[in-house]
């Protein structure tokens, strides 16, 4: 089925590309060239991080220690009802989430819809709520090795972890959520790109489709 037909569309409403694909992939340096190649002024971009459930019964301990890897630690149900207002061109108040106190911030970021809509994150073809709402899925591709790296070295140097919290963390609950939910959402794509956001002429096709979609 041609990806643009995958949902019917009411009038006036934006396209939704989903950008999907394990941790330290490359999906944010995807979304972002895909960006510059079609004009910041078209594009509306959300992160599926941005909606990690806020847990204030809980202590700073006792969050530190939750599955940030599974589904359930995100309020997808949110997400959802924010890209149904961004997709007939209502704007909305996107959470702000601090990963150095695993906490949601009292302010939020203001959102206003635009030509596109992309969404990224590590589950977000995993989740059909999201897949159903989606023009385009994209899928990017990076060996498990340079994952880990570039993982570790975003959260020692952005997020104030230790490497030792990293990797256990990676042991303990990314590589086998990856397996269990990540990796099988790989089929649901329409595009998988090899070599994350190195892939100039990926980068390029998915640019072109999203341009098509757009008219």
């Amino acid at each position: 089925m041609d990806p643009a037909a995958r949902r019917l569309e009411p009038a006036g409403s934006r396209p939704v590309i989903g950008v999907a694909g394990g941790t330290g992939s490359g999906k944010t340096t995807i979304t972002a060239a895909i960006e510059a190649s079609l004009g910041a002024d078209r594009v509306t971009l959300i992160s599926h991080d941005a909606y990690y459930r806020d847990r204030p019964d809980l202590t700073a301990e006792e969050r530190s220690r939750l599955n940030f890897d599974h589904p359930d630690s995100l309020e997808t149900e949110l997400l959802v009802r924010h890209l149904d207002q961004l997709i007939t061109g209502e704007p909305i108040e996107m959470p702000i989430y601090d990963f150095v106190r695993h906490r949601r911030r009292d302010d939020t970021l203001p959102i206003q819809p635009r030509d596109v809509i992309i969404v990224e994150g590590v589950l977000v073809l995993a989740e059909p709520a999201l897949r159903e709402r989606m023009t385009l899925c994209v899928f990017v591709e990076t060996d498990d090795d340079i994952r880990f790296i570039r993982r570790l070295q975003r959260d020692v140097d952005e997020r104030g972890r230790t490497v030792e919290s990293v990797i256990s963390q990676y042991l303990e609950t990314v590589r086998p959520m990856h397996l269990q939910y990540v990796e099988p959402s790989r089929r649901t794509a329409d595009v998988i790109v090899p070599e994350g956001g190195h892939n100039v002429r990926a980068i390029e096709m998915i640019s072109n489709q999203i341009r098509a979609i757009i008219g």
